[in-house]
């Protein structure tokens, strides 16, 4: 059962590579995310139990050899989270939108942690500074107050961390934009 997230952003992309290979090898985690991202760096994020999330972060980190940017470790994240990373979540309907724009990766894992926490929302994506300049966008839906609270929630750990680009709800989407967005 997945209960913990780890990342690492690494400066070169082959040494993030090798990274991310040397975690997947030294504990039985789950790869959710491997790619390059803005500027030129790669990103590895993992799920797994606590504890082999915690020694494969030790491993990939050490396989960086100094090229670590940022590492991130959250140890009981909620379960609505991991497929959001992985970028496979269906929407169960097409109601309010919450959009928070961070600008870091760990930041919005964060946000959607607490928020999924705190809100009876769906997390629908987060993409992770892929073609944005290693910002990050959380997407979640839900009734409008619940979105609103979920986004005020995720701002606010956003915010207190300085990290905050905008963060917005759209309470009737069009479908043109649902379809292009998901």
């Amino acid at each position: 059962m997945k209960k913990a997230i780890g990342m690492l952003e690494i400066r070169s992309i082959v040494i993030g590579i090798r990274s991310a290979d040397r975690m997947v090898k030294a504990a039985d985690v789950e790869l959710l995310t491997a790619d390059s991202i803005c500027p030129g760096k790669f990103l590895a994020v993992i799920g797994g139990s606590v504890g082999a999330v915690d020694s494969a972060l030790e491993v990939g980190e050490a396989a960086a050899e100094g090229e670590v940017v940022d590492r991130f470790f959250l140890a009981n994240a909620h379960e609505a989270v991991f497929p959001a990373i992985a970028g496979c979540v269906e929407p169960t309907g097409r109601a309010a939108l919450g959009l928070v724009e961070t600008f870091s990766v760990a930041t919005a894992i964060r946000a959607a942690d607490a928020a999924a926490k705190a809100t009876p929302v769906q997390i629908l994506d987060l993409r992770l500074a892929r073609g944005m300049g290693g910002k990050a966008l959380l997407l979640m839906s839900g009734d409008v107050g619940a979105v609103q609270m979920a986004v005020e929630v995720a701002g606010k750990v956003a915010s207190d961390e300085g990290l905050l680009a905008a963060a917005d709800v759209l309470a009737a989407p069009d479908q043109a934009l649902w379809e292009k967005l998901l």
